[in-house]
Order: C-alpha cells, then sequence, then structure tokens
C-alpha cells in the first residue's frame, strides 16, 4: 500500500496536520494534547485501514480484468451498493458482456467464412471440371468441326455462368461487409418494374408466357433503383424458370401510410411446403431446381431488400404456382 505515491502524501499529510495541532495544543494544556494526538491516532489508523480496504477491492479488479483479457466472460462481479466501486463493479460486468457477445459473434463470422469459402468451392469445381474436359476434347487434332463448335459453345457457357458467379458472390460480400450504400431515393415502382423486366423479356417470349401488371404509376418507396432492380430481376428469373410455356406472370403494386408492397405472381410449378423455409437460404437448391441453378438468386435479392428496411415473404402451392411479397417500409422497424 506503501507503495501508491498518493497514499504517502495523504499518510504524510495527515501526520503533519496531527504534529501541528498537538504542538499547538501544547500551549493549552497537557489535556489538550493528549486529546489531539489520540483522536489523530485514530483519525489515522482508520483512515489506513479504509484506503487497505480501498485497494483490496482495486486489486481483486484488477485480477478480474486479468481473467477477462484471457478470454474468460464466466465471472460476475455485479454489486448492487451504492457508491462509486459499486458503479466501477457494474460497468466492468457491462464491458464483459459486451466482450463476450463481440467474441461469440467473431467466432460466428469465422464460421460463416467457412461455409462461404466451401459452398465457393463446391460452386467452382463443377464448371471447371466440366471446362477441363472439354479443353482435352478440343485438343485432338482429328476432332470434326461441329464436335469442336459445340465443345467452344459450352466452354464460353461455363465462362459466363462462373463470371456471373462470381460476380454474384462479390455483390454479397459486399453487402455483408456493409461497404454498400444503398441509396435513399424515392423510386417509382412503376418505373422499377418496367426496367426489371427488360433483361426477361427474351426468355418470357421463348416460352410464350404472359405478364400483367396492375398498379398506380404514382407508387414510390424510398430506396436504390438499381439494386433493387437487381433484386427484382432474380425473382422474376425465378418465376420464370418455375412457370411452364404459356404460363401467366403478374405483378401488382401498392402504397400506404406505412408501407409500399410490391406482389409478384406466378401459376408455375410452385414450391413444396417443406421447401419454403429454405428458398432464401444461400446455395439452396430445392427439388424442381434447373441443373443450372446455383441457388443464390433469392438469397441475394432477400439481402438488397432487408438491407433496404424491407421485408421479403413467399406463399406457394405446389401446382398452383408461388407469390412473392416485398414491402419497403416508411419507417424503420
Amino acid at each position: 500500500m506503501l507503495r501508491n505515491r498518493e497514499f504517502r502524501w495523504l499518510l504524510f499529510t495527515m501526520c503533519v496536520i496531527s504534529l501541528v495541532a498537538t504542538a499547538v495544543a501544547t500551549f493549552i494544556s497537557l489535556e489538550a494534547v493528549g486529546l489531539i494526538a489520540g483522536t489523530s491516532a485514530l483519525l489515522i489508523a482508520c483512515s489506513v485501514l479504509f484506503t487497505r480496504w480501498r485497494y483490496g477491492e482495486i486489486v481483486k479488479l484488477s485480477g478480474y480484468l486479468r481473467q477477462i483479457s484471457s478470454g474468460n466472460y464466466s465471472l460476475d462481479v455485479r454489486d448492487n451498493q451504492e457508491g462509486e466501486l459499486s458503479i466501477l463493479k457494474n460497468d466492468i460486468y457491462k464491458v464483459t458482456l459486451m466482450l463476450s457477445e463481440q467474441s461469440a459473434q467473431l467466432q460466428e463470422d469465422k464460421m460463416k467464412l467457412t461455409n462461404a469459402i466451401s459452398d465457393i468451392s463446391h460452386q467452382l469445381k463443377t464448371p471447371l471440371t466440366s471446362m477441363t474436359v472439354m479443353a482435352d476434347l478440343l485438343s485432338d487434332p482429328e476432332l470434326q468441326t461441329e464436335k469442336r463448335m459445340e465443345f467452344t459453345r459450352k466452354i464460353t457457357i461455363q465462362l459466363e455462368r462462373i463470371g456471373w458467379l462470381v460476380s454474384s458472390l462479390l455483390k454479397f460480400s459486399k453487402i455483408d461487409a456493409g461497404t454498400i450504400h444503398f441509396k435513399k431515393d424515392l423510386v417509382l415502382v412503376n418505373k422499377l418494374v418496367q426496367k426489371s423486366l427488360e433483361p426477361m423479356l427474351i426468355p418470357m417470349d421463348i416460352k410464350e408466357q404472359r405478364v400483367l401488371i396492375d398498379g398506380d404509376d404514382s407508387t414510390t418507396f424510398t430506396g436504390d433503383l438499381n439494386w433493387t432492380t437487381e433484386a427484382i430481376i432474380n425473382i422474376l428469373k425465378n418465376c420464370v424458370e418455375h412457370t411452364p410455356a404459356g404460363g401467366e406472370i403478374s405483378i401488382s403494386f401498392a402504397e400506404n401510410a406505412l408501407f409500399t408492397e410490391i406482389f409478384i405472381t406466378d401459376n408455375g410449378k410452385g414450391i413444396p411446403k417443406a421447401e419454403l423455409p429454405y428458398i432464401f437460404k444461400r446455395f439452396y437448391k430445392g427439388k424442381n431446381a434447373s441443373e443450372d441453378s446455383v441457388g443464390i438468386g433469392l438469397a441475394l435479392a432477400q439481402s438488397i431488400i432487408t438491407g433496404q428496411n424491407g421485408t421479403i415473404d413467399v406463399k406457394s402451392e405446389v401446382g398452383k404456382g408461388s407469390q412473392f411479397q416485398i414491402k419497403f417500409y416508411k419507417q424503420v422497424i
């Protein structure tokens, strides 16, 4: 305790004051000297004992902090009493809880990163293997011209698929890392729908599918037009893929005081009830998914929509079709 400079100064000051007071008392009487000296001695003893106790508490807290720094978050030093020392203990406990949660989150992030790398590796392995085989076949000098053109076309398709996959995963990683800042513009929903339909018109024309649009042209929401278009395109791709030739896709939208909602409905195969909880999961492929499906389109759409204070839900019935409901809230929920 004497190694603490502030305590040495306190003890020195109390002793000096006591000596001065005792010296002054000698001019009064011997009884006054005894009274002043005894009182001073008792006060100094009480101060020493109290300071010793407080330093003991600080030593305990110091040991507790050392255990926290070594990763032990199970200790509890909460003290529901009045006073600065109790407040300090409670504050340390709050910091301990925060560090514990951060440690758990960090561990969870590591697991997600590991799973993501594993998924990416798995998704890239198939097209790379396919291209390797076709490249070997193309090296045959006696290969027929028709076969050579066919293999070249297939390699090009696989390269485009890898490019799209890498591009989508890059978007995912930016959204997950929070490096994408969605704009907060006033977006006309009708403009959003028209822009989203543009890349889908040819596939829909090939399958002779109809599209019906119903909604007020003045309907708006606050968000990012380009990123939301990306999300709607991915949902429309899913609808077009699972709707048979001659089928119908309808898009309707409306706005109220709380939110703007968009319905995208198809009359395709529908999604089995058991698969509904997983369709927005990354790399999930349902039973009815095509061979070329990677399972990230709907997951990307959900990330974009929820990143703009929105929600997306789906209702589906096998044989009757699916309906995606998108809501963009006007206030933070």
